[in-house]
Order: structure tokens, then sequence, then C-alpha cells
């Protein structure tokens, strides 16, 4: 029978089979750790759907509607940026509808529905948000469709689109590894209102106006002293859309692979309610 030194000059002694061991010791055991832990919950980071747009387009209301199954509840101008939790099926009995809370059939993705301030002076809140939030799977920008005729409510709503479409553009073509397409959905709210323009008018108005600011910016560059040839560079480009084009169109955005998309609803009222702009958003999360 081997004496306790022996036993320990044995353990200690280098041979093929205790490196092979110790080896698969260091290896395998972080690697089942991870596997253990990942399993336990479906996601690190929820996915996440960015709502943003002007004040008073019912932002913080659809946000209402789509948490609590009614939009009920009065709403004040947001200050800070608010998230809430909801489940999305593509393969449920109700998987059209946001009234689902109940629903037990198909199965579920959770993600974070996120209400950014709309008042001007904050809109940069909502620019971060844009450029930070990991796992961005889509963008719901609210507008007007009541008011959107008006030069005054359509000028700074085309201005705010403007920034965030280009920069998603930026980010599209960007050398980034980890770069991904972000769809954007153009919710016309307010159809319940006898002003509310159909859907493909308001899609030409921001078109239009959405030309109208790039022409502008673009000869505020060349003003400013920016070459012809550092327009289209990446620290100078402020163009959206296919660069010399002279009318811009959503289309031209599928060039970088951004979707965009105007669905008409409203939030309160009768017309056609927000399932549209639901299922929209179950798809892409």
């Amino acid at each position: 029978m081997p004496t306790f030194t022996e036993v320990v000059e044995a353990i200690m002694t280098p041979s093929a089979p205790t490196i092979i061991i110790g080896a698969l010791i260091i290896i395998l055991a972080p690697i089942i750790l991870h596997v253990i832990l990942s399993s336990s919950k479906t996601y690190t980071v929820a996915p996440t759907v960015l709502l943003i747009g002007p004040s008073n387009t019912g932002k913080t209301s659809l946000l209402t509607l789509f948490e609590r199954g009614s939009s009920g509840t009065e709403t004040h101008t947001s200050q800070v940026p608010h998230s809430v939790e909801l489940n999305a099926s593509t393969d449920s009995a109700t998987k059209h509808s946001f009234r689902n809370h109940e629903a037990t059939d198909g199965t579920y993705t959770k993600f974070l529905l996120i209400d950014t301030p709309g008042h001007g002076k904050l809109r940069l809140v909502a620019m971060e948000k844009l450029s930070s939030t990991d796992k961005l799977k889509a963008i719901v920008f609210m507008v007007d469709a009541a008011a959107i005729s008006e030069q005054d409510v359509l000028a700074p709503t085309a201005a705010y689109l403007y920034d965030v479409l280009l920069t998603l553009q930026k980010r599209a073509t960007s050398n980034s590894k980890t770069k991904v397409s972000i769809p954007v959905l153009i919710a016309a709210n307010k159809m319940d209102l006898f002003t509310a323009l159909p859907s493909t008018l308001v899609m030409t108005n921001l078109e239009a106006e959405l030309t109208r600011i790039r022409a502008s910016r673009s000869k505020g560059l060349l003003d400013s002293g920016v070459g012809t040839d550092d327009i289209g560079s990446e620290e100078q480009d402020s163009w959206l859309g296919e660069y010399g084009s002279s009318k811009f169109t959503f289309s031209q955005l599928q060039e970088f692979d951004i979707e965009v998309e105007v669905i008409p609803g409203n939030v309160s009222g009768d017309g056609p309610g927000a399932d549209k702009w639901w299922w929209w958003i179950a798809q892409r999360v």
C-alpha cells in the first residue's frame, strides 16, 4: 500500500493524464457555467422598440394603451424616458391585437417599449437613446395626422424625422461589425379626427418637407465653406437618401436597408385603432 508521501509525489509529478484532465477542467468549467446561466433566462437584454416623435402626438397615450389595454388615463408631456415590458406573438390567436394580457396560446417575446420626450429641448435624450440602446429592433415615429397639413407642425416634425433617419443612415454605412438595419414605422395618429390626412398624404407631405430640409442643409454646408466633394464625406454628410437626387422619397432608404412604412391609426376615438401598429412591432421584435 503506497504511503501518503508517495501519493503526494505521484499527484505532483507531471504526467500526460494529469495534464489532460487539468486542461479539460480549466476549459470546460467556464463553458458549462455559461450554459447554465444563459439558459436560466431568455434574454440578457430585452429587444427594444423606441417611441419617438414631437410633443402632443400621442406617444405616452400609446404606451399606456399597449400596457393597460385602454387609453383613458390623462397624460402629460414627458420629461424623461419611460419604458414598459410587453409581450408580442406572431403565432397566437390574438397576435394582431395588443389586448393579449390573458392569452395563453402561442409563443410570446418580451420586449421593452420606451417612450421618449418629444419637447424640442429634450430631444437630445431621444437621440441619445437611439444611439446607445442595446438590441434596438425598431423605431415608432408618431406624427399628428390631424395637424400635419399645417406648416408650423409639418416643419418641426419633418426636421425631427430627418435627424432620426440620418442617424440610422450613418449607422448603416458605418464600418462597425455590429451594424444592423433598424426599421421605422411612421405612425399617423389621430385618424379619428375629421381634419386627419390620409396616410398617403401624410407620407407625401413628409417627403416634400424632407426634400426641402435636405436642400437647405446642403446649401448651408456649401455656404459655410465646405467643398462639394466634402458633402459626401462621413464627417460632413447631412444628405439623406439617394445622393444627388432632386426629390427625397422614403424608398431611397432601402439602399441602406432601412425600411420606412407609414401606417394610419388612432389611440382614442373611433377609427382604425392601434392594432396595425402593434402587429408591425410584433413582427420585428
